[in-house]
């Protein structure tokens, strides 16, 4: 048996019914940094602290209850160092019937070592991933403010809503009144999450800066083109954006759209889309958008209802897709109510047509003219169809 014993990798202790060690073989004497002759006759109370002998005298009772036990403590060493190890014992019977205590010492030095670096690394994680959550939450204030505002302008009622498909994301919208032009821009970048949101706050400054100089809703979208493609450029970037200018009290407006999906202009009873004249803006150099714009003359109480395709790009239950003419029948069936149940009627209509949580970015804008507005004909300039 003894010889059996040495041969082991695992450090094996033997001690009488007093819990004197009567053997000890060579695995654990190199763990335990000790001669056979330092260890051999000792109890629990001449190894171990006193503080710690409680313990050990607890497990050896559940092992003489249950016959084995098992249980993580450590190994003194010579020289105060601890040995982090696993305890398996039994009660075995010697040849004479005497009751001895069979100990198999297993070292965890090196799995405690990965613990600790696994919870120090634990540690650096929650650490880093509460300043991303403070950071978040920060970006999640920044990117509501570039959400569209509802307002009431000259006689022009603006209603707005924005949701973003993660905690931030890639819509942004503008409706900025300047001395007697009300300017609307909604934009889609691509994309979802930080990523997206960064793109879309730079752009939106640049949008801002650009909107301040007076710049047509034209020349607005060739130079986000050109400032995306030379400032921002990534691959497979893009984005897609629509600019109207309201004047004259709100009568007229002038539209110029990039990739984005139609506006729908309500005007007597019926739902008329405003193409966009440009495809989309910021990955191809050469595809540069023109400046040209459209020209429209609203009546009293017509509505252009501006939106991003998180409101289109929508499946039901049987992978039907809503898409421009879903939206169009939800506008139409909604354009009788007051500006802000009109709003909510869209949404409401567009998240029982969806089978499950909307997936991207949701940004809708919806402009009313004024009821002191008279009755104009409406008039289409450029390439927009009806």
């Amino acid at each position: 048996m003894q010889r059996i014993l040495e041969e082991l990798n695992e450090g094996v202790v033997i001690a009488d019914d007093q819990l004197r060690i009567v053997f000890a073989n060579e695995a654990l004497l190199r763990l335990a940094n000790a001669t056979s002759e330092e260890l051999l006759g000792l109890s629990p109370e001449a190894v171990f602290p006193p503080k710690d002998v409680p313990n050990l005298l607890q497990q050896h009772d559940s092992g003489h209850r249950f016959g084995r036990h098992r249980s993580e403590f450590y190994l003194p060493r010579k020289n105060g160092d601890r040995i982090p190890a696993i305890y398996s014992g039994r009660i075995i019977q010697g040849p004479e019937g005497q009751e001895y205590v069979l100990l198999v010492v297993t070292d965890i030095s090196t799995q405690k070592a990965v613990e600790e670096q696994l919870r120090h690394s634990n540690d650096l994680l929650q650490r880093r991933q509460a300043e991303i959550e403070a950071e978040l939450s920060l970006a999640v204030r920044v990117q509501e403010s570039l959400a569209p505002r509802s307002i009431v302008w000259n006689g022009v009622s603006v209603e707005a809503y924005y949701n973003p498909a993660h905690s931030i994301g890639g819509d942004f919208g503008v409706v900025f009144p300047q001395d007697d032009v009300l300017k609307v821009v909604i934009c889609d970048v691509s994309g979802h999450g930080i990523s997206s949101a960064l793109m879309a706050n730079r752009i939106y400054s640049e949008t801002l800066h650009q909107l301040d100089r007076k710049v047509s809703p034209g020349k607005l979208l060739q130079h986000i083109h050109q400032f995306v493609h030379n400032r921002l450029a990534a691959d497979a970037f893009y984005l897609t954006m629509a600019v109207v200018h309201f004047t004259d009290g709100g009568r007229r407006a002038t539209f110029a759209a990039a990739g984005h999906p139609p506006a729908m202009l309500v005007s007597r009873g019926d739902v008329l889309l405003l193409n966009s004249q440009n495809g989309i803006l910021g990955s191809l150099a050469e595809v540069a958008p023109s400046d040209s714009a459209d020209e429209i003359e609203l009546a009293s109480g017509d509505s252009l209802v501006l939106y991003t395709d998180g409101l289109t790009d929508v499946f039901n239950s049987n992978d039907d897709l809503l898409g421009v003419e879903g939206l169009k029948d939800l506008v139409l069936r909604s354009a009788n109510q007051p500006l802000p149940k009109m709003r909510q009627a869209i949404l409401d209509g567009v998240s029982a047509w969806s089978h499950g949580p909307l997936g991207d970015d949701v940004s809708l804008v919806i402009v009313k003219s004024g009821d002191r507005l008279s009755p104009r004909r409406l008039e289409f300039d450029g390439p927009t169809g009806a």
